[in-house]
């Protein structure tokens, strides 16, 4: 079982990131949360990694801390959430955040978070909220992606769709965004999640 990975940092987006971990080059699937604390590309990474393994392939699910990867592993003990909607899960909040809804039994606050309906935050309440004292939650800092809109705009609606909306609907969603924060300049992760709690009011 693969348990971490240190390499350099070859490539990375906001779902996905290429480390050469001595000559290996390993894709690993990441959420939004760790593409925050990544360093500039060519710097050297540590993550702590998943394997996810299925009949017809392996995944590899990369982590900046302990507690992100053992959140994502409880999420997918949770009937009805595999990896691609625990990745979407942990890309549109923070740890701190879900665990405190989820110990609140907050539906509202959960079905907020882009892919979880009423029925999954239900599950989430009753398969959780026993276990996720579990996990010292710590703080996270956020890094600032700085580029020209049209570049940033790009790579928002690869990083949506690799998380499993529609092209036309991730569109949307961001033209909505950019509409509202016209005159800023957002990060890219910020475009993000702004687009990503666009998606969950359309």
């Amino acid at each position: 079982m693969i348990a971490s990975l240190t390499g350099i940092l070859k490539s990375k987006s906001p779902t996905e990131i290429l480390i050469d971990v001595n000559g290996v080059g390993y894709s690993v699937t990441i959420p939004l949360s760790t593409y925050e604390k990544l360093g500039e590309v060519e710097s050297q990474v540590t993550l702590l990694t998943h394997l996810h393994i299925r009949e017809d392939a392996m995944q590899l699910f990369g982590f900046a801390s302990p507690d992100e990867r053992f959140f994502f592993k409880l999420l997918i003990t949770v009937n009805g959430i595999g990896p691609k909607i625990a990745q979407g899960i942990l890309s549109g909040i923070t740890v701190a955040d879900l665990k405190q809804h989820i110990a609140q039994e907050n539906i509202s606050a959960l079905t907020a978070i882009p892919g979880v309906g009423r029925k999954t935050a239900e599950r989430l309440i009753i398969e959780l909220r026993d276990k996720i004292g579990k996990i010292d939650v710590t703080s996270s800092g956020a890094m600032t992606i700085q580029g020209e809109d049209g570049d940033l705009r790009q790579e928002a609606l690869l990083a949506l769709t690799s998380l499993g909306y529609n092209r036309p609907f991730a569109e949307k969603a961001l033209r909505q965004v950019l509409a509202e924060t016209k005159g800023e300049k957002p990060s890219l992760q910020d475009l993000i999640k702004r687009a990503l709690r666009t998606t969950s009011t359309m």
